[in-house]
């Protein structure tokens, strides 16, 4: 049988109004660098090394992360260890000067190396060929003019569950 002309716009009336409910839920989902930490690609000579996610949050982490990232980012101005007024307005900076470096020290040509950026701190993700070089690569970033610190989360080797970060999708 047929559907009447107003059964039908009662019908999809009904299924915008689903279908726009469902919308928000997906939003709040979607994961984004909501922050703009920098995150880049350095080294790439390990094929197979395990891929980190990068910084990606969703709304809710992003309204939760944003009252801690103030005062943590302000603090370091207030004690008078950054001449910024917050501790993250240096990482657009210091991670292409940390890529810069790395490229071209060439001791680490042979690695597949991911930077993060986040409060003058820097963490290194990817695969290298030794301990002893996960070890060097920390010194040298340390070496770069501003960072306050090194997380170094490299792993020897390129073994998926070797992995000490988060995996992109």
């Amino acid at each position: 049988m047929p559907l009447s002309l107003p059964l039908l716009a009662v019908r999809a009336l009904a299924l915008a109004g689903l279908l726009s409910a469902a919308l928000p839920a997906q939003a709040q989902d979607a994961r984004t660098n909501a922050f703009n930490d920098p995150f880049l690609r350095v080294t790439s000579a390990m094929p197979g090394c395990p891929v980190p996610e990068g910084p990606l949050y969703t709304e809710a982490e992003v309204r939760e992360l944003a009252h801690v990232r103030s005062q943590h980012g302000g603090s370091c101005h207030r004690v008078g260890r950054c001449r910024l007024p917050n501790s993250y307005l240096y990482d657009a900076e210091i991670i292409p000067r940390v890529q810069r470096y790395i490229r071209e020290e060439g001791r680490f040509d042979d690695t597949s190396v991911w930077v993060l950026g986040e409060r003058r701190l820097v963490t290194l993700m990817g695969c290298v060929q030794s301990a002893e070089q996960a070890r060097a690569l920390e010194k040298a970033v340390e070496l770069v003019d501003d960072v306050m610190g090194v997380v170094n989360l490299l792993q020897v080797g390129t073994e998926r569950s070797a992995a000490r970060y988060p995996l992109a999708r």
